[in-house]
């Protein structure tokens, strides 16, 4: 049973030390706990016996251990990491573990699909620290001379930079064989595409033109896809109750996603945090429509849902969708992260700043931001010349 005792810190702070014995032959283990300032001697003593019965099942469940064993445990560690001995091996065991913790399920899935199709065919069976820089670049251009478009073989390139850079810095390999990679090149036969990335507020008025011959439901997630600039996923995870009809706030707390292997989940935001972003009031009035056609039948917690379901929407379906909406009217490559591009790119391109265009996308950089969002059409390029000209003709007038 855990013991307790008052003592004083050496900054005067009282303190009381929990301390649970383990039976022969293994060292007590201790706990500190702090009582907080103005709390009555009943209230102490409450709380203290639930501290110190949790400190007790953790103890006894092997969950909380002394820093010998801590040490001894680690050093276990590393003498089962020496016996990896094969890329396969150390993907399993230290790679893909690892980017459970770090990375969203639906970034892991996509991480091990090309560990499983692409590089452990090649490279997985070779001992770690023998496979060379020629063996990588090999690897890569046979990818390339499959036929794979380069942003293909730019996340395999990604995937094994970030492989041997964690296996080099955990002293796995005493060399970076990605050092003397070269960073692929697209091949000289793939056309990159010259299609802007946005669309003109021209053309986005020909798809709301359109939408007006579309179901209430379509028409509702298109307008908040266009006044947001939500990813699809925000979207299709989107409750009546993030919804304040009152003001045009909308929180985006949710992301459903999917891969193969769980199905559809719902996720938090990409960068892990809540934002609130506002809509017009058409968008709105679309959305109380919506919810009072949703209502007659049955009233799902969820904005968008299957047909005759209380379900939410499968995060792919708004892509199928749009993509049947472009070839009905006629709009070129419409899909859900073009409009996002065009939220950003119509804001920047008239004024808004980056910050708040960055916010409202759930950036957490803004660098992000400019470099994969702004858009600029020949006007604002010859806006930008015309500002120039006349900042150089005032400065000659001074």
């Amino acid at each position: 049973m855990a013991s307790t005792r008052k003592l004083t810190a050496k900054d005067g702070k009282v303190f009381y030390e929990i301390s649970v014995s383990r039976g022969r032959g293994k060292s007590r283990l201790t706990r500190r706990w702090y009582p907080p300032e103005g709390w009555s001697k009943k209230s102490i003593e409450r709380e203290l016996a639930a501290v110190a019965a949790e400190f007790e099942r953790q103890s006894d469940a092997g969950e909380v251990i002394s820093r010998a064993e801590q040490r001894e445990k680690d050093a276990e560690a590393r003498a089962e990491a020496a016996k990896i001995l094969t890329l396969r091996q150390y993907g399993e065991r230290v790679f893909m573990p690892s980017k459970t913790v770090t990375m969203s399920e639906n970034s892991r899935a996509n991480y091990q699909g090309y560990l499983n199709r692409t590089i452990y065919p090649v490279l997985g069976d070779i001992r770690l620290p023998e496979i060379t820089p020629a063996q990588i670049s090999a690897l890569l251009l046979d990818v390339q001379a499959g036929g794979k478009a380069h942003s293909t073989v730019m996340k395999v390139y990604t995937i094994l930079h970030s492989f041997f850079k964690m296996a080099y810095l955990g002293d796995m390999i005493d060399r970076n064989p990605m050092d003397k990679v070269e960073r692929p090149k697209p091949r000289k036969d793939e056309v990159k595409s010259d299609g802007p990335l946005a669309y003109t507020p021209a053309e986005i008025q020909k798809i709301i033109t359109g939408l007006e011959r579309e179901p209430l439901k379509w028409q509702t997630m298109i307008h908040l896809l266009i006044d947001t600039g939500i990813r699809r996923g925000e979207c299709c995870a989107l409750q009546w109750k993030n919804i304040d009809f009152a003001t045009g706030a909308i929180t985006i707390a949710g992301n459903l996603c999917y891969t193969s292997a769980k199905g559809v989940y719902l996720d938090t935001p990409k960068n892990g945090h809540t934002r609130t972003v506002y809509v017009g009031e058409h968008t709105l009035s679309l959305l109380r429509q919506l919810r009072m056609e949703q209502s007659q039948k049955c009233l799902s917690t969820y904005v968008f849902t299957k047909e005759a379901s209380l379900e939410p929407m499968h995060p792919q379906t708004p892509t199928r969708y749009l993509k049947k909406f472009s070839e009905r009217y006629g709009i070129p490559d419409l899909h859900p992260h073009k409009l996002r591009h065009t939220f950003a790119s119509i804001a920047i391109t008239n004024g808004a700043d980056v910050a708040s265009v960055s916010e409202a996308l759930g950036h957490s950089d803004k660098a992000v931001t400019l470099r994969m969002y702004t858009h600029a059409d020949q006007e604002s390029i010859s806006q930008a010349a015309q500002i120039v000209r006349e900042a150089i003709k005032k400065a000659g007038q001074g």
